[in-house]
């Protein structure tokens, strides 16, 4: 989890729930009708831009996704760690526009279904996605991915070029990710979270959202206020009341990246996290031999970043790590964005914007 931007997110974000729960019986009231009766008003217009959720059987992999209608060359988006599908709905509707769109719940995420003893590498996820592309896309597509989910499709233009137009890499954990690098970053707080977890014996069909709340009361407590965390476990808990078997959605959250972290969480496989923690999502996945090998035209987005005064690496990549990244690619471009790590949410028009023109560019 990050700092700085994202803790005023948290902050500000906990704060407006706090803020409306402070009144008596009947502020609490309200505070719970506003919670039951919050439907995130962007499920409506991702409806109506024709977006469906689908499933497909990939081996053993039960892959959900949403497809939008045939407008276009075929998109696959992949979201970030901790997140689904659903993060990209802010500019689904704009690039269901141009494209046919595949938004895919990659395996750890969302309702896509694994087997218990399912690997959790990008060796393993990238050719089940690989197959997913072959046999449901039916052809080569567009691809593009942020934080996990950017690594995944430069594994994918390296070992399957092709089925890969051109990528567009969302703030993807290049070099950092790979360990033991990875334990000076500041994500790795979370994927140490997940390594507890799994010695806990916790599941995907597990709690593992209040287990990360409760794993992190400290982080809550310094960056937003006391008892935060319980706040927002009774927040949840309301919430799955009134919607059984929906992804937790708290209206009362006003910050788009903080929801959606929360949503995606709540169906999130920490085994994923935990990979990255002890190394072996990256095991025979070498970042700079798959840069070099990637031979379709790529762009490299890279979001806000700083090093905390005890080195940690506050953010996907360093400067060092994004002009590394860009050497290595045949056809590599680069823009540094003033955006947090989930650019597609803190600056959506401009995300969409630069997928059509870069995508839309070399389709011609």
């Amino acid at each position: 989890m990050r700092t700085s931007r994202s803790s005023a997110g948290w902050k500000s974000a906990l704060i407006a729930v706090g803020s409306a729960a402070a009144g008596a019986g009947v502020g609490v009231a309200l505070v719970k009708r506003a919670i039951d009766r919050y439907v995130d008003p962007w499920k409506g217009r991702v409806a109506a831009a024709g977006l469906v959720v689908k499933s497909a059987q990939v081996g053993e992999v039960g892959l959900s996704y949403a497809e939008g209608p045939d407008n276009g060359p075929p998109l696959v988006l992949l979201h970030a760690q901790h997140m689904d599908w659903f993060s990209y709905s802010r500019v689904l509707p704009g690039l269901s526009e141009r494209f046919h769109v595949f938004d895919i719940d990659y395996p750890g995420h969302g309702a896509t279904t694994v087997p218990a003893d399912y690997p959790m590498s990008a060796n393993r996820i990238g050719a089940d996605l690989a197959a997913f592309i072959e046999t449901t896309v039916g052809g080569p597509a567009f691809v593009t991915g942020n934080s996990s989910g950017g690594l995944l499709a430069v594994w994918l233009a390296a070992n399957r070029p092709e089925l890969v137009k051109g990528v567009v890499l969302e703030d993807p954990p290049l070099f950092s990710a790979e360990y033991p690098r990875i334990a000076t970053t500041i994500a790795d707080r979370s994927f140490a979270t997940c390594a507890e977890a799994v010695r806990a014996g916790i599941t995907a069909d597990d709690d593992f959202l209040l287990y990360w709340i409760a794993s992190n009361k400290k982080f809550f407590t310094n960056n937003v206020a006391p008892g935060t965390a319980s706040l927002l476990t009774a927040a949840i808990k309301t919430y799955r009341r009134a919607h059984p078997g929906e992804p937790v959605d708290v209206g009362l959250l006003p910050n788009d990246t903080v929801r959606l972290l929360l949503r995606g969480m709540d169906r999130f496989d920490p085994r994923f996290g935990a990979a990255f923690h002890d190394g072996t999502w990256n095991k025979g996945f070498d970042h700079a031999d798959a840069l070099a090998d990637v031979s379709c035209p790529a762009l490299l987005l890279q979001a806000d970043f700083s090093i905390l005064a005890d080195g940690t690496l506050n953010g996907a990549m360093s400067q060092e790590d994004a002009d590394r990244a860009v050497s290595l690619l045949r056809t590599g471009s680069y823009r540094k964005i003033d955006a947090t790590h989930v650019i597609h949410l803190a600056q959506p028009e401009f995300f969409a914007r630069t997928l059509e023109e870069f995508f839309l560019d070399h389709e011609a």
